[in-house]
């Protein structure tokens, strides 16, 4: 993997931009005329990954011709710059080359067309007051706006492409929402502009996940996190059964996915994780799910959760507290905090994919849990593999800090349990196997008996 991010830095002019280069890397090889193949490129703003293919946009390259006298550049009189098949022998020390150039304003439709409209929008709205029962509460909503600088995204590609880089940080334009706080103690808390938003996407999920996520979103909507504490996903959360309003959906149970209570919550723990962890938080607690799942793309930025063993925690070291507005639309999931942004920069760099491995063998059971000849579907076939991304942080007063986060999602069988009927015991050997009993049987009854409950995943 070549990359090199080239960087827009909000504090430098804007025809210039940085080069980021990480101890991984790889080496750079400039292309050529005749070698005019080039590798797809990865655009990059946060978890958001879009990747455009050169090879595929002819329109993007064009030819210009360069004229040079004894090896200075030269503009060349009229007379020399004309076509034809009798073309009279240049004069001594001239020299005509044709090179590869690119139409950046072809590129620019592109990225308008493919990237920009996906990611770009405008900028909301939103009053924050206290109702009746001191509790706070939000009219409208404070999405950050946000648009691909296209003319600087072009410019960075073209660049990137003469250089042999393959990934590029897209230069955003972000802005506020509009923000009325209409309560003195919010603003007394620092409660002033958005700092940060976790985003995710669960497009296409069963109506009952989609109904856990609503319910869960709801639990963090009013939240606030004072400065220097810890933020707990699950103290937040509390029960989760069919009283707190859930109903069942596919979780993670060891090596099956069955209905259980809150299925889809882990959407909900993805959402808040990305928003901390973009802005720089320290996380204090995060595990990744056992497999793949595609409600989390890219791998390695989700946060799977199931109290009380596995939790999502992070520390607000920010001078302010923190006040979370969630929100859902059109199968997106939101957390929004409030606060005051601090001097720290931050950047996530991933995913890098490593030891992928294929789907086991399918795999079928068959069992007295399910009425005779009933089918279920208890896994679906999913490929192995590593992922990590690198954090970068800084602050004016503080040297850069790097830190990496580590998954490792385990591949999966296709997985079909099949009803079978009890088979009869014969009573003789009841009586029999009662009375004969080895010490292993004594011991695998012992730890079978005090085992722990299976942890699960939504």
């Amino acid at each position: 993997m070549n990359i090199l991010p080239l960087r827009m830095r909000s504090h430098i002019n804007v025809m210039s931009y940085g080069l980021r280069v990480a101890s991984f890397l790889v080496a750079i090889y400039l292309p050529t005329i005749a070698e005019a193949q080039f590798a797809p490129l990865t655009f990059r703003y946060e978890h958001y990954l879009f990747e455009v293919d050169p090879d595929e946009h002819a329109l993007w390259r064009a030819t210009e011709e360069s004229w040079t006298y004894l090896g200075e550049e030269i503009l060349p009189p009229p007379a020399l710059r004309i076509d034809g098949d009798n073309i009279d022998p240049l004069p001594e020390g001239i020299v005509r080359t044709t090179q590869l150039s690119w139409d950046e304003a072809a590129i620019r439709t592109t990225l308008q067309q493919q990237i920009a409209s996906l990611i770009d929008r405008e900028p909301g709205s939103v009053t924050i007051r206290r109702n009746g029962d001191d509790l706070v509460e939000f009219e409208g909503v404070g999405l950050l706006g946000r648009e691909v600088d296209l003319n600087e995204a072009a410019h960075l590609t073209v660049e990137a492409m003469q250089r042999g880089v393959t990934d590029i940080i897209l230069p955003m334009h972000i802005i506020q929402p509009e923000i009325v706080i209409e309560d003195s103690e919010l603003l007394n808390m620092g409660i002033s502009e958005v700092i940060a938003i976790g985003e995710s996407d669960f497009r296409g999920s069963p109506n009952s996940r989609q109904h856990n996520i609503s319910v869960g979103l709801d639990k963090f909507n009013g939240q606030i996190i004072a400065p220097d504490a810890v933020f707990s996903f699950n103290s937040i959360l509390g029960p989760v059964n069919a009283a707190t309003g859930y109903l069942k959906e596919l979780v993670i149970k060891g090596d099956k996915t069955l209905p259980d209570y809150g299925g889809g919550l882990c959407q909900v723990s993805t959402t808040a994780y990305r928003g901390a962890w973009e802005y720089g938080f320290p996380i204090d607690k995060r595990k990744n799910h056992s497999y793949s799942v595609r409600y989390y793309s890219p791998e390695g930025t989700d946060a799977t959760i199931y109290p009380p063993y596995a939790d999502m925690r992070f520390t607000n070291d920010s001078p302010t507290a923190l006040l979370i507005q969630t929100y859902v639309d059109d199968g997106r999931a939101y957390f929004i905090y409030y606060g005051t942004k601090d001097d720290r920069e931050s950047e996530v760099l991933g995913p890098f994919v490593w030891a992928a491995t294929s789907a086991p063998a399918d795999k079928v059971e068959y069992t007295t849990d399910l009425p005779p000849g009933v089918t279920r579907k208890v896994g679906g076939r999913v490929p192995g593999l590593r992922a990590a991304w690198f954090r970068i942080v800084e602050r004016s007063d503080q040297e850069s800090e790097t830190e990496g986060f580590y998954s490792l999602y385990e591949a999966r069988p296709s997985y079909i349990q099949i009803g079978v009927a009890a088979a009869p015991v014969p009573v003789a050997d009841v009586k029999e196997e009662a009375v004969v009993v080895t010490p292993k049987a004594t011991t695998n009854s012992w730890i079978n008996r005090f085992r722990r409950p299976e942890r699960r995943q939504r």
